[in-house]
């Protein structure tokens, strides 16, 4: 499936796409955030991806969990090997 990357809300849909995983992560501030909605509003293919993606991600965090802490000592251990080198 090729993007038409058209201009939708005053944003591309490659400028979508290179911001999703931002926005599906909430990292992105309150104005770009509302753009890229704005955009699949009213973009079919990038609202269809956008979904897709949607659900892959949350299958994923489902089923791989949490990354789980590393040892306390990991940190410091990892200091004194960059510094042997």
């Amino acid at each position: 499936m090729k993007a038409h990357d058209r201009s939708v809300a005053g944003i591309r849909c490659t400028e979508v796409l290179d911001d999703l995983s931002d926005y599906f992560d909430g990292e992105l501030d309150h104005g770009r955030a509302e753009q890229i909605e704005a955009h699949l509003k009213g973009c079919d293919w990038c609202e269809r991806f956008g979904g897709d993606f949607t659900v892959a991600i949350t299958t994923l965090r489902r089923e791989l969990g949490e990354a789980p802490e590393p040892p306390p000592d990991v940190h410091h251990r990892l200091m004194e090997r960059l510094q042997d080198d």
